[in-house]
């Protein structure tokens, strides 16, 4: 199958025990490890060792984002395909990172830095896998139940689309396209959703936001009650989007960091054409009821 989902985000920041209050007290992650300068989330559903990694350092910005990958010898056909582009493959040993086997890790067209991975630590979720009940007893914060997908910046939106098209078999359920049928947003996914990671027009390298997964329209609204009670910055919303359909909020970690809480979209088929919005529609789409882009949406956070 090549590459299954969305398998960690991994950020810095200048605070580790104000990132640890945030992410497990409002965010409601669990803490699966931690290092002198690195601390490992997961969500309560989840089973692998970790989905956000929060590193150390004096700036707030993103390190890298890993795939998952179904079988051991897809790394090594990536790591063909990749190489053959002219771009470097990196290959990391298994036991060189916390909770997971052999890697490869190389730059994209938009100056990240991706990872993919196929053996990772099983840690196990909050539920027994023999007659579990729906949800967990004694969830704190909003409580996501897994990880959901990221949006980026590129400078050429369909260099990097084309990218994950071409070389890593995504492929493209949504755009937007500027007068000149220029393509300055890309969704695209591996795993039937409207997507898994996303691609905005800005500078290369940039992290706009990462995703968690909610289970309906309530639990967003719940998460707003949330987020309002402990004093969070809230960007936009709740609100829904046009672009994936999705139910949304978007707000700020302490450090600056935009996350996102999501619900709802389809499910692209196999067959799924791409739908397209124009930029006449551009407020619509990212923002569905209120038609227009706030200008702190707009804003590069790293």
């Amino acid at each position: 199958m090549g590459i299954l989902r969305l398998s960690h985000v991994d950020i810095t920041v200048p605070d580790l025990e104000l990132a640890a209050a945030y992410y497990t007290q409002v965010m409601g992650l669990d803490i699966s490890d931690r290092t002198d300068d690195r601390i490992f989330f997961k969500c309560w559903d989840e089973r692998d060792h970790h989905c956000l990694a929060v590193r150390q350092d004096t700036r707030v910005g993103l390190d890298r984002f890993a795939f998952k990958v179904d079988q051991p010898d897809d790394l090594a056909k990536f790591e063909k395909r990749i190489e053959a582009t002219g771009r470097d493959v990196r290959r990391i040993s298994a036991g060189e990172e916390i909770g997971q086997g052999e890697s490869i890790r190389f730059d994209l067209p938009s100056g990240h830095e991706m990872e993919l991975v196929y053996q990772v630590e099983k840690v196990g979720g909050r539920l027994p896998l023999l007659n579990p009940p729906p949800i967990p007893y004694g969830l704190e914060g909003i409580a996501p139940p897994r990880i959901d997908h990221l949006l980026v910046h590129a400078e050429e939106v369909p260099e990097a689309a084309r990218f994950f098209q071409d070389i890593l078999d995504f492929r493209l359920t949504e755009q937007l396209l500027d007068g000149g049928g220029h393509q300055t947003i890309a969704f695209l996914e591996r795993s039937a959703k409207p997507h898994d990671i996303a691609f905005v027009q800005g500078p290369n390298g940039a992290l706009h936001h990462f995703s968690f997964w909610l289970d309906d329209w309530d639990h967003v609204r719940r998460a707003a009650d949330i987020l309002a009670y402990n004093g969070v910055t809230i960007d936009v919303g709740p609100t829904r989007h046009g672009l994936t359909r999705g139910n949304t909020i978007y707000f700020f970690d302490p450090m600056g960091t935009r996350n996102e809480v999501f619900s709802g979209g389809y499910r692209p088929d196999p067959d799924f054409p791409t739908i397209t919005w124009t930029d006449d529609r551009a407020g619509q789409a990212v923002f569905y009821y209120e038609g227009v882009l706030n200008q702190r949406f707009a804003t590069v956070h790293t």
